[in-house]
Order: structure tokens, then sequence, then C-alpha cells
């Protein structure tokens, strides 16, 4: 009996700004990944319509853009003005609140879009905005590893996180293995981007095979992974320590009691956008709150 639980989790297809989406987190059957609380993943995709997402709020998150190919422009009611480009992060930490506009400038376009739970420590700090143009490279049995967040092979990413957490882009262009040493104490999911990779835990007794649109969830007390393909694949490796109790997620507000999202939705429908400020440079409206349903805490 494998000692280490592994559970495959089959990603939902949406929209965002007229781009198609495939959301791993949040998931019916697996909400969180250590703080990591959204997951979507973009392309790689030639659009017919360009990615255009109007002002709108975030609370109690960080958002965490990962560029694979193409450009966005984002905008911010602190005033930030900032294009992502290709190899690069943008990290735009809510805290007390923050809103923001997104908007593809490239035909081309492939893109992590993931969100980080704020602790209870930092959800109401102040809003702040961060661009990460170089990221530490590596690699890794054939792999071309890009440094995300966090610790590996003995190197830092300078993207700092309140909360400790592994992010890894793994890319190759043909075969490739590499056999990962990971903190046991995390709880861990291989998402796959591009191509098949053959994903061995150990302490799990078989192999699971991965496909795009599919997170394979790996809990904790497992210390190392082997990963396998036989052509061009890319992966994200997300990793951090587990949450007592998951976050409570709503809309683009990450929190804790139902009454909260009531009150923030409240706040953004006021004309000046209350607690999240106003994006100036943006052509269009700003995105309407919807109704707020009947919430459970998690």
């Amino acid at each position: 009996m494998s000692a280490v639980l592994v559970e495959r989790i089959t990603s939902h297809v949406g929209d965002v700004g007229g781009l198609p989406i495939q959301r791993a987190l949040p998931n019916k059957g697996r909400r969180v990944i250590g703080a990591w609380c959204f997951a979507d993943h973009a392309g790689p995709a030639t659009t017919v319509k360009r990615m255009n997402v109007g002002p709108h709020p975030h609370t109690g998150l960080s958002t965490f853009s990962w560029m694979i190919e193409g450009e966005i422009l984002h905008r911010d009611s602190l005033g930030s003005e900032q294009v992502l480009r290709a190899g690069q992060v943008n990290l735009m930490t809510a805290g007390h609140g923050i809103s923001h506009s997104e908007e593809s400038l490239s035909d081309r376009i492939h893109l992590a879009q993931l969100w980080i739970a704020l602790p209870d420590a930092e959800r109401e700090r102040a809003p702040s905005f961060q661009h990460f143009p170089e990221l530490p490279r590596c690699a890794v049995g054939g792999f071309d590893g890009t440094l995300l967040v966090g610790e590996l092979d003995g190197q830092r990413s300078p993207v700092p996180s309140f909360t400790p957490l592994l992010g890894v882009d793994l890319a190759a262009d043909g075969p490739a293995d590499v056999t990962l040493t990971l903190n046991a104490d995390f709880e861990h999911g291989v998402m796959l981007l591009e191509g098949e990779v053959e994903v061995a835990p150990a302490g799990h007794d078989t192999v699971e095979t991965v496909v795009p649109g599919t997170l394979l969830y790996i809990g904790p007390g497992c210390a190392s992974v082997e990963l396998r393909c036989l052509s061009a694949t890319r992966l994200l490796l997300l990793g951090g320590e587990p949450w007592a109790t998951p976050p409570l997620l709503w809309w683009n507000f990450v929190g804790r009691e139902p009454a909260e999202m009531q009150v923030w939705a409240e706040d953004w429908a006021r004309e000046d956008g209350g607690r999240f400020g106003t994006v100036t440079g943006y052509v269009g409206p700003r995105i309407a709150v919807p109704p707020v349903p009947a919430l459970r805490k998690p």
C-alpha cells in the first residue's frame, strides 16, 4: 500500500477576457496546494481575439503571473504600468485591496496565472506590485529549469513569499529524466502544460502518466520525485506547507469568513472602488461584481 497520497485532478475549461484557459485549482477534489489556491493555464495558442481583462479587485492574496510566450500589459490602482514578457514574473500582492487590468499585446500567448493565499498576519498588509525580469535557471537531468519561487538545487528565487513555497518550471525539447529532492513537509502538485510526463513519487507504488489538463497532487511525506518524458514537455512543480484550514475563495477574493465577501463586494460596487481604488489608463469599463452567493466556511 502506498504511504504517500497521490490524487489525479482534472482541470476544467473556462475563459478569461476572451482567452481560453484550463483551471486546475480550485477544484472540487482539491482546493489548495500549500498557499497556492488558484492555477490557470492559458495556451500555448495563437488567438483570434486578444485577451482583455478590465479593472477588477483582489484582496487577501498575491497574483503570480508567469509568462512563457507573448506579452501582457499590467495596470493597477497603485499606478503601476508594466509589460510582462516571456521568462518574466509579475507579483501583485493585494493585501488589504487592489484593482488591476490585463491586456495581451501579442497574438501568440502562453501563460500560467497563479494565486497565493496570504496568511492571517499578512492579508491586511498594504498592496504592492513587483516585476522580476530575470529568474534563476538551471539544467536538471535534461530539463531546462526556471526557479519561480522558493529554493531548489542550491538556488533561491528572488520572488518573495509569506509562507514556504516552491514553484519550478521544467521544460525539455526531447527525452529527459530527473530525480528531484523534495521537502517532505510540503504537499506538491505536478501541473502539465505541454507534452506528457511519467511521475514516480517516492513512497508511492505506481508510476503516474500526466498529460495537459491534469494536475497530479502528491501529499506530504514525499522526499523525492522522478520525472521522465520521451518528447517535448513542459510542466510546473508547485509545493508548499499544508494549511490547517484552507482559505475561503470567492470571485477575486480570498478570505476566511463568508461575511467578508459581502463587505468587499459592496466596496468594489462603490464609484471610487472603495479599498480597491481605480485603475488609470485603461480604456473600457471595469468588471462588475456578481451577486454574492450563500457561502460556507471551509
